[in-house]
């Protein structure tokens, strides 16, 4: 199972160096690979105070190598202290309008700088009632995706928005329908090789419910939220085995 944390916009430089001096001991045996996504000002002391076993990844990051981009942070600048990049993620879609054409070119250069990229794919709750999952994640995934050919550092991450802090939970079969739906979508883009592509559960996943979202089909890990930022709820998710 691969485990992700994104502690959002939480933690400070010390707090993250507390977090880790507990973190790093209580998955000393998991056989789990783990991923945590600081802010950007405490990527490099979680580079420094993670143990080996711990991937560090950031939340985001601008499409253009260096530039007139106030504001603005570079694949190439997170290079020396990153492996991974959460990409297109809820908060970035409905909360600043990020578009896909923009998700994509931003896809397009952390591949070309060697990232291993989660692209984050979900819909709302209106788009759900409406019964528009599939057409959404469609979408998502055709124009993300645009221009791009199967890679192994490419993730997906389905993230239900009507699930995230609303206290709403998606039943298993609707995390099995929506992870199905994303691997046949996967295979038409890239054929065969997509079985391999990890496809990962972010929705309130929590301590009480993980072992069960990892029992699901298609379910190769999480992206966990809010329970990231304890580390020892957060560890209790990396420790589950499947």
């Amino acid at each position: 199972m691969f485990v992700a944390g994104n502690w959002k916009m939480n933690k400070t430089v010390k707090e993250t160096k507390d977090f880790f001096n507990e973190f790093n001991k209580l998955v000393s045996k998991t056989k789990n690979e783990i991923l945590i996504c600081p802010s950007f000002p405490c990527i490099p002391a979680a580079k420094q105070f993670a143990s080996k076993k711990v991937f560090i990844g950031a939340q985001d990051a601008f499409f253009e190598e260096k530039g007139e981009f106030t504001g603005k942070v570079s694949f190439l600048q997170l290079k020396d202290f990153c492996d991974f990049v959460l990409l297109g993620h809820s908060d970035q879609r409905h909360k600043f309008s990020e578009s896909n054409q923009s998700i994509n070119k931003k896809i397009k250069t952390a591949l070309k700088f060697n990232f291993n990229v989660i692209l984050c794919v979900g819909e709302t709750l209106e788009e759900k009632e409406e019964e528009k999952t599939n057409l959404v994640l469609s979408e998502q995934l055709s124009d993300s995706l645009k221009g791009i050919f199967f890679n192994s550092k490419l993730f997906v991450a389905y993230e239900p928005v009507w699930v995230i802090g609303t206290g709403k939970t998606a039943k298993q079969n609707d995390v099995f329908e929506a992870h199905s739906f994303i691997r046949s979508q996967l295979t038409e883009l890239f054929g065969e090789k997509a079985n391999s592509t990890k496809i990962l559960y972010g929705g309130s996943v929590k301590p009480e419910n993980c072992k069960e979202i990892f029992s699901i089909k298609n379910v190769d890990g999480v992206l966990v939220g809010g329970a990231s930022l304890n580390p020892k709820t957060f560890a209790q998710i990396a420790n589950t085995a499947k």
